[in-house]
């Protein structure tokens, strides 16, 4: 109950932030802002998802980490450090081509290992874990 409670509120959190900052721009607002805007409210919304699966599962009586869920977890962040490496070895390449900050390459960065943690995470649930 106790990791709900936290996945809830750093959710929160950086919705609220993002909200701050989204509807705080004075200027006219580009698209990867909007692109940037929309990826993290994606990703909050899995980390709200993940919290009404606590709680949900909490009610029921059900124990918070069982064998399954923690090896699909298990599985999906190995699965997700791999890819992340080859994102970070293009992001890496595309830098040398192209002109951004510093800033925004690390920005898009993270967003990119979240969101490829997410996918991931949804592919090897829809899959199923074989017997290995």
């Amino acid at each position: 109950m106790k990791r709900g409670f936290i996945a809830l509120l750093v959710s929160l959190t950086v919705l609220a932030t993002t909200a701050f900052w989204f509807f705080g721009i004075e200027k006219k607002v580009s698209a990867p802002e909007v692109l940037t805007f929309m990826i993290i409210v994606v990703l909050v919304g899995f980390g709200l998802f993940f919290a009404y699966r606590r709680f949900t599962s909490a009610q029921r009586g059900e124990p918070q980490e069982d064998e399954l869920s923690k090896k699909v977890l298990q599985k999906t962040a190995a699965w997700s450090y791999y890819i992340s490496l080859y994102m970070w070895v293009f992001m890496i390449w595309l830098k040398d081509r192209v002109t951004l900050d510093t800033e925004q390459v690390l920005g898009a960065g993270i967003l990119s290992m979240a969101v490829i943690f997410f996918a991931c995470w949804i592919i090897i649930r829809l899959r199923g874990i074989r017997n290995e």
